[in-house]
């Protein structure tokens, strides 16, 4: 089989090496991110428009809030009430209006950041299912689950909620610059001060807690793939009594997932603080700067208050944006691991000169080819067969030999580089993949059933499928008295994997809805392992039935199973070994006759 599981590379380039793979630089995050946005541009146009209106509504607060104060005198019981209450009322009027656009604005980037979120979610999984079949025999399922599901999840939230306070909080500090300059342009000379000491600071923490994050995400990845890989195993763990071998390695993980949740919470936890501290110096320095400025008659008490809440409106932002970042160091972390499953290369697409198979007889010819997943490594070796319409091909040898391999080489799951493959004359790497595939059946060892019917999972993979079509294709496989001894017979839905049924009977379905297809050539591919013996004699007339007139290859553990085989190939370290009939075969008393007689104990 191929190499082992790794993680899915978040390098642009899609290089292997893990340690040199460039990542994605937050700009082209940003831009990719952008795109999705600019899909509903009305719609995030509208949400600009009133945070702008929120925002200005919210800047004359302040204002408004000096002029009241203003309008008390400076001797005792000298106040202008109508004037004071005139401000207040515009005070809380604009305040309403503000907080009202603000609730707009929640409830339409909760729809922004769900349509982006559907849209990046059916981009990943559309690319996921065109991927080759070489990409998930290297990645965990339980790694992609999470990008699909967390990592997806991440962006959404971050969506729904970053970007609009980072709207909010540009248009805050420029209009309370503003207002601050207005006001007093000689006090606004604190925030020289403290404003590069914000920006540098921010930007320090910023480069270190995304590469936390990123670990972060990768880990988790790591630990759903363990997961989803015990809880398909627990059976066998149990068998095995490894429980708590098992544990001490959930343990293991689990320690690394919530090391790396630590390290990015932690350090990404300073910024608040480290920004608050920011904020409180330059409110101190407004106070006593501003305190002087009044002794000297430069400003009054109402700009005074006036300027101090601009200057918490103009801090504020900086100091919430340092919290912004953090969350966006994650959802940044967890978009590039989503765009970099986006960007995995599709399987190669067909040549321009391919043609499509049409009419197959079943003529297979294989010349000279070799092949290996990885480098250096030859699985098959200077591979030869020739195979004649409608003849029975067995295909037996030693676990490891290479069977499984020569059909993912038949189906072009794989390409092969070196030597041809040949179907009715025609070089499969000139034919389309999906003609290629339409012309095999195939009933893989591994039972794929889906969450339905019966009736709908047989009839999988055929359009317009009659009632009396499945019932004939399930009688024929002795399955139609099972099926129709359930409560609700062909329309009983089957649960996840269906776990409802037993493994021998899911392999009858599958065995079902491969008799439904007209194809020309099938492949078995261990078809009856999950068979006991007495089920898969029952079924022989039926396999028999399913294999007629057509080009077959099967792959086999149960040799009894292809003795009326046309042509029987024993492949050993990737080469065939012996070849021939199986009384052939039993006369050499080679490798096969070894098998066949162990079998027989």
């Amino acid at each position: 089989m191929p190499g082992h599981a790794h993680s899915i590379n978040t390098s642009v380039n899609n290089t292997d090496d893990r340690s040199n793979k460039p990542k994605m630089k937050k700009t082209y995050i940003f831009r990719r991110l952008w795109k999705y946005l600019y899909r509903f541009k009305w719609l995030l146009l509208t949400v600009f428009v009133l945070t702008i209106a929120s925002n200005v509504f919210a800047l004359f607060g302040p204002l408004l809030s000096g002029y009241a104060i203003d309008s008390i005198g400076v001797k005792q019981g000298s106040v202008n009430f109508e004037r004071m209450f005139y401000y207040a009322f515009l005070m809380l009027a604009f305040y309403v209006l503000s907080s009202f656009f603000g609730w707009i604005i929640s409830v339409l980037m909760i729809k922004l950041s769900r349509n982006v979120t559907y849209q990046m979610r059916k981009d990943a999984f559309d690319n996921l299912v065109s991927l080759p079949i070489s990409f998930f025999d290297a990645h965990q399922a339980g790694e992609i689950i999470s990008i699909i599901s967390y990592d997806l999840d991440t962006v959404n939230t971050s969506l729904a909620s970053d970007f609009v306070q980072i709207g909010t909080s540009i248009i805050t500090v420029v209009g309370s610059f503003i207002m601050m300059l207005t006001i007093s342009p000689k006090l606004v000379l604190v925030f020289l001060i403290t404003i590069p000491i914000s920006i540098l600071s921010a930007k320090w923490r910023a480069k270190k807690v995304r590469a936390l994050y990123r670990k972060r995400s990768i880990k988790l990845g790591e630990l759903n793939g363990y997961i989803e890989e015990i809880i398909t195993g627990l059976k066998t763990i149990k068998a095995y009594h490894q429980e708590k071998t098992m544990i001490g390695r959930f343990d293991k993980k689990n320690n690394e997932a919530v090391g790396a949740y630590y390290n990015a919470d932690y350090y990404g936890s300073m910024m608040g603080p480290l920004m608050g501290f920011i904020n409180n110096l330059s409110l101190a320095l407004v106070s006593v700067f501003g305190s002087v400025l009044y002794m000297f008659g430069s400003l009054s008490l109402g700009n005074i208050s006036s300027f101090v809440l601009y200057s918490r409106k103009f801090s504020g932002p900086i100091n919430e944006f340092a919290n912004i970042i953090n969350e966006l160091q994650s959802a940044f972390a967890a978009a590039e691991r989503v765009f970099a499953l986006i960007d995995q290369p599709s399987e190669p697409a067909d040549s321009e000169n391919s043609r499509e198979l049409q009419q197959v007889i079943g003529d297979v010819s294989v010349n000279n080819v070799s092949f290996g997943y990885e480098p250096g490594k030859q699985v098959i070796k200077k591979f030869n067969l020739n195979v004649k319409p409608s003849q029975v091909i067995a295909i037996v040898g030693p676990t490891g030999a290479g069977k499984t391999t020569i059909i993912n080489l038949l189906m072009r799951f794989y390409d092969i580089k070196r030597g041809t493959i040949y179907v009715d004359g025609h070089n499969i790497k000139h034919i389309t993949r999906k003609s290629l595939r339409f012309s095999y059946t195939m009933v893989l060892q591994d039972t794929w059933l889906f969450h339905g019917t019966i009736f709908e999972n047989i009839a999988y993979g055929k359009e317009n499928v009659t009632f009396d079509e499945v019932v004939k294709v399930a009688r024929a496989a002795k399955i139609h008295d099972f099926i129709m001894s359930l409560p609700n017979g062909y329309d009983t839905v089957l649960s996840d994997n269906a776990v409802n049924i037993s493994k021998g009977q899911k392999q009858l379905i599958t065995i079902a809805r491969a008799m439904l297809l007209d194809s020309p050539m099938l492949i078995l591919d261990e078809a009856t392992s999950s068979v006991d013996t007495q089920t898969e004699q029952q079924i022989q007339s039926a396999m028999l039935q399913l294999m007629k007139n057509r080009t077959t290859f099967v792959i086999a553990h149960r040799l009894s199973t292809i003795q009326n085989a046309d042509l029987i190939l024993v492949v050993n370290n990737g080469s065939i070994a012996e070849q021939g009939t199986h009384r052939e075969l039993m006369k050499e008393k080679g490798l096969y006759f070894k098998m066949y007689h162990s079998q027989q104990l």
